[in-house]
């Protein structure tokens, strides 16, 4: 359902895409699609989730495997115009529909361009000691980004968003590092394209073929069970924020039936509670969505 949401969105946009849409692309029932969504809304946040849990597993590797944060900046920012390139329809859903996709996926994409002005703001660490731009300087930054980025994909330009990486790097360095730096930026090649594209190739995205909705509340209890492992409903629902049990129960029961985590506990049997543990497939989907 999650493939067809996108589909659908690419042909007709969000404003126009229903449920009806959905479940004829998906071939699947209107009441399937309720047991998993409330509305339309709901179908569309956990499509943005789980395109956001590609990234940025992608992104962070790539920071993760360099030594600074110029460089980190640099691989990761490289990854996602790459995705970019490779995934157009996600692209286009992220960056354009989104903002039109109601509370909740505003909501969300503030919370992620958050994180990477996070990332961005390590340039004060990196900056000399003649220079101390605003931790604000971050946010225009991205801001930026943002910006060249919507309007890359809305108008569909010919040319690879990976044709970008030198100009919004060199948007990104200089209020930390300098003219110097962001010149040199500027005159740097982009990752080629044939090295990025066999590396993807080998690292399988451990998300791919995830076809549980991951939404906050999924990773949170999947997080709560890595760390607490053999958790009754009860834990998982306080670690978690989720104060109704019946839907603590609904979405164990789906994460179980998924193969994600398993039940070793003695259940409502006798009054013992259930005993929840992540499976390795669980283990390996909540590392991935684990954020960095």
């Amino acid at each position: 359902m999650l493939s067809a949401a996108v589909e659908v969105v690419e042909e007709v946009g969000y404003s126009r895409m229903t449920v009806t849409q959905v479940i004829g692309r998906a071939g699947v029932s209107r009441k399937t699609f309720y047991d998993f969504f409330t509305d339309r809304e709901d179908c569309f946040l956990a499509v943005f989730e789980q395109a956001l849990s590609r990234a940025r597993l992608r992104a962070s590797e790539a920071y993760e495997r360099e030594a600074g944060w110029r460089e980190g900046t640099r691989s990761a920012l490289a990854t996602l115009l790459l995705l970019i390139d490779e995934e157009p329809a996600l692209a286009r859903l992220c960056i354009i529909e989104a903002l039109g996709a109601g509370a909740r996926v505003l909501e969300r994409r503030s919370q992620l361009l958050a994180e990477v002005a996070d990332i961005v703001d390590r340039g004060r660490l990196a900056a000399s000691a003649t220079r101390n731009p605003p931790k604000i300087t971050a946010e225009a930054v991205v801001g930026a980004i943002v910006t060249v980025l919507h309007t890359h994909v809305l108008e569909g330009r010919k040319e690879s968003a990976t044709e970008l990486l030198g100009p919004l790097m060199s948007v990104i360095v200089l209020p930390y590092l300098g003219a110097g730096s962001a010149g040199r930026e500027l005159n740097r090649p982009p990752v080629p394209r044939a090295r990025r594209t066999r590396r993807a190739a080998r690292d399988k995205d451990p998300l791919e073929d995830v076809t549980v909705r991951l939404t906050y509340r999924t990773v949170q209890a999947l997080t709560v069970l890595a760390k607490h492992p053999g958790a009754s409903n009860r834990e998982v629902a306080e670690g978690a924020g989720i104060i109704d049990q019946g839907q603590i129960s609904k979405l164990l029961g789906r994460l179980a039936r998924l193969g994600l985590i398993e039940n070793v506990g003695e259940g409502q049997r006798n009054g013992a509670a259930n005993a929840w543990h992540l499976t390795a497939r669980g283990a390996e989907i909540e590392r991935a969505a684990r954020p960095r």
